[in-house]
């Protein structure tokens, strides 16, 4: 079977957060089980930088699959070397998966798809769903009706979760969804060092209004205030530059600089260094689609105090972490109450919930399944 991905930035621009990494991930394991795999895509690595890459051909990733990234004149995702390629790609391709909504590769892969009567898979990747932060709704309405005219017949939407399902539903309410979650990598063992008596706190993610970071701190800021508990929280991830700085700038109007410490982007062992000296990882998101921090907290033992924006409501009913409304007052309460928990029993839960339900290998599965389902046969297999 032939699946061609097209989505605007892929691995390593890991700038754009966790869709960055579930895609990669599911590009790697579709090729492991068989799938022959090609991703097309830009170099885009944020605002103002680009990936180091070969961008005249595809690039072979581990040896699984192959990408070709195309080079970008604006920010963002805009390609034209992206669009001369386009049309060869998708005739290539049995399936075509597409990623994102509000860029620019996406109306063009649905007119070409249209156009040659090819089935395709979208993932929004949370793009649909709206908060009280949402900017530019009259453009992204405009450009959603643009979408359902250009549509193939053959098109439905992949969501990771139950929520994400019905916001995207108010916006293309004739389309098909399909849950699928995303994966986790599961680490073959898990290590935790000693907290000396302190509990350590860890955010972990892209730094952007819409991930309630500024909660996170006046819940730090009653912490601090009423003396009860020793704590730390460590806050791991990039962001725009302004939006960074404004984030250090709270961290000293709250008097909170010995409690809180920003470390930056961490990426392999600066990242398990982080989980091998946290105890719980917190998710204060206004709205996630899915939450990758959420999975691979779990998948390391850690338990997680996540927002009722993520759609983690059965983090409680496992018993591995606790699910709170998206606020300050809420999420120091629930520190408190979780400090008072068994969090090696909770991670322990946490992390064979994620071996049962969201191994990447299980996913790539069901993801096949989902993708042959729209195949009229005879589709290509694999060798």
């Amino acid at each position: 079977m032939r699946i061609l991905h097209v989505i605007p930035s892929f691995y390593p621009a890991y700038i754009y957060g966790g869709p960055i990494e579930s895609t990669y991930q599911l590009c790697c394991h579709l090729a492991l089980n068989g799938c022959n795999v090609r991703v097309l895509t830009t170099d885009a690595n944020g605002p103002d930088k680009v990936l180091d890459v070969e961008k005249d051909r595809e690039v072979k990733i581990n040896d699984e699959f192959y990408v070709r990234y195309c080079k970008r004149l604006m920010p963002d995702s805009v390609s034209y070397r992206l669009l001369r390629v386009l049309l060869h790609f998708i005739h290539w391709a049995d399936i075509v998966h597409l990623t994102a909504v509000y860029s620019f590769p996406t109306i063009p892969t649905l007119i070409t798809c249209k156009i040659l009567g090819k089935p395709v898979i979208w993932s929004p990747r949370g793009a649909f769903k709206r908060w009280q932060g949402s900017t530019r709704v009259q453009i992204k309405a405009l450009w959603e009706w643009v979408c359902r005219s250009a549509a193939p017949k053959s098109l439905v939407l992949h969501v990771t979760s139950e929520e994400e399902a019905r916001e995207s539903l108010k916006r293309f309410p004739r389309l098909e969804t399909f849950i699928i979650p995303n994966g986790v990598a599961i680490p073959d063992q898990v290590r935790h060092h000693n907290n000396n008596g302190i509990l350590r706190l860890l955010y972990l993610g892209r730094l952007h209004p819409i991930k309630g970071i500024e909660n996170l701190l006046e819940a730090g800021k009653i912490l601090s205030s009423d003396h009860e508990l020793v704590w730390s929280l460590t806050i791991a991830g990039s962001g725009d530059p302004d939006y960074t700085e404004s984030i250090r700038m709270k961290i000293k109007e709250l008097a909170l600089s010995q409690n809180v410490k920003m470390v930056g982007e961490v990426r392999g062992e600066d990242k398990q260094f982080l989980f091998e000296n946290t105890d719980v990882v917190v998710v204060p998101s206004h709205t996630e689609n899915f939450g990758m921090v959420v999975a691979e907290a779990l998948s390391h033992e850690i338990p997680v105090i996540a927002s009722k924006g993520t759609p983690w409501s059965r983090i409680e009913e496992v018993g591995c972490g606790l699910w709170v409304d998206n606020n300050y007052k809420s999420l120091a309460e629930a520190i408190k109450q979780i400090s008072q928990m068994s969090l090696q029993k909770m991670g322990q839960q946490g992390r064979a919930w994620m071996v049962r339900d969201f191994a990447w290998d299980t996913i790539a599965k069901k993801m096949i399944t989902l993708y042959q389902s729209f195949i009229k046969p005879p589709f290509n297999q694999p060798n």
